[in-house]
């Protein structure tokens, strides 16, 4: 586990946007390819799934940090089609487009306030960004900021920062707080060719 030359440079970022949005500049052309074949990345149809079982056809989505419309795609599959993507890399924004299974997408650093009113969505997801390098805990209060209140929220987090980045702490002091409310969080599978996992987290905007 861990020996993908691939994943290695994109867990060793260490929150510089430069180096994110070169990185995923070079990947946006095979990484669906690269992923999905090639590392059994399996998580975007997981969460897409889980939240296409709690919200109408024609709920409108966020789903931040798209990339290239891995998400997007897999929601479309079960009926969901009003989605807005958001993500750092123009390229892999790019190739989120030419799958037409947007309706709005848009460069957005998701470890700053997203320019978005309070109480926009109707559900949001994030798949893949919660992992090393990328996008810390604090994201997630912006997320249940721009949805209504009762909204879902379907995350994925990487085994790899679970714990390390002590995102079972800040759900519980969000939930304490009234910002969300924990459904469920459950392991699930990730990258399986590789043999990552991560924790799905349902949750629900206060």
């Amino acid at each position: 586990m861990g020996d993908n030359p691939l994943l290695k440079r994109a867990y060793a970022l260490d929150g510089d946007l430069d180096k994110t949005r070169n990185v995923y500049a070079d990947w946006a052309k095979s990484y669906d390819k690269d992923t999905i074949a090639g590392m059994g990345y399996v998580a975007p149809d997981i969460a897409a799934a889980a939240l296409a079982s709690r919200v109408a056809d024609d709920a409108l989505i966020l789903d931040a940090g798209c990339g290239t419309g891995l998400v997007g795609e897999a929601l479309s599959r079960h009926g969901v089609t009003a989605i807005d993507g958001l993500d750092l890399s123009e390229e892999m924004l790019q190739v989120a487009a030419e799958k037409s299974v947007y309706r709005n997408l848009a460069v957005a650093d998701l470890t700053a306030p997203l320019p978005i009113a309070p109480d926009t969505y109707d559900a949001a997801i994030s798949v893949g960004v919660f992992t090393s390098g990328h996008v810390g805990p604090d994201a997630i209060a912006d997320l249940a900021r721009v949805v209504k209140p009762g909204a879902p929220i379907v995350l994925t987090v990487h085994e790899n920062v679970w714990e390390a980045d002590l995102y079972p702490e800040y759900l519980s002091d969000m939930e304490a707080g009234g910002q969300l409310r924990i459904d469920e969080v459950v392991e699930a599978p990730y990258h399986e060719k590789e043999g990552y996992r991560c924790r799905l987290c349902l949750l629900l905007a206060a």
